[in-house]
């Protein structure tokens, strides 16, 4: 799997396990007792935060090479979610027990009790300051590297002078005003199944 495709796993992942937690706290019972709790605020970072995150740096990952001209870093792109991945949910899943033994949100201090989890969640979240740091050093990297980027670095090399959309049949970056009028698609189809 690609660095695209891992994050988009990511966002699938994390999206759906905020969602879940989102129908424990639409029960009103459970929700009366989890309201302004830890807990809530693991979901909306599952939901919300790492969502659209992971979201972004795929559409980076998918994206910067056709943009720039510059391919990333494999290998580095992949380390970068991972530690991401692993830092994100050590910082944010122990919010879910914080939530469950009952500490509130929006407090300055807390109890020896939660000291624990809230050790763990802060172990994570340096792990997470990590991977930021790495995603920046990536960008660096792509940015002022000279790994050119192909056309279409996602086709399979048997497939690099074949693409199911007119943007991967571009060099890149695209020239200025690649296309003077709109081009006319002559088959929707794919051309190898119409050659056989």
């Amino acid at each position: 799997l690609r660095t695209p495709m891992l994050f988009a796993i990511g966002f699938i992942f994390l999206f759906t396990l905020g969602g879940l937690t989102g129908v424990i706290l639409s029960n009103s019972g459970l929700d009366i007792a989890l309201h302004d709790t830890y807990y809530v605020v693991a979901h909306f970072h599952y939901v919300l935060s790492m969502g659209a995150v992971f979201a972004m740096f795929g559409g980076f990952y998918y994206w910067i090479g056709k943009i720039s001209g510059l391919q990333y870093p494999e290998t580095l792109g992949q380390i970068h979610f991972w530690v991401t991945f692993v830092g994100v949910n050590i910082t944010f899943f122990p919010m879910h027990f914080l939530g469950l033994a009952g500490m509130p949100r929006r407090i300055p201090d807390y109890p020896d009790a939660y000291a624990g989890w809230n050790a763990i969640c802060s172990l994570g979240s340096y792990l997470s300051v990590l991977g930021a740091l790495l995603f920046f050093y990536i960008i660096f990297l792509t940015l002022t590297g000279n790994q050119v980027c192909e056309s279409n670095p996602w086709a399979p090399e048997s497939e690099k002078d074949f693409a199911m959309s007119l943007e991967w049949l571009l060099p890149s970056p695209p020239a200025f005003h690649t296309f003077e009028e709109i081009p006319s698609i002559k088959a929707t189809e794919n051309p190898k199944q119409i050659q056989a």
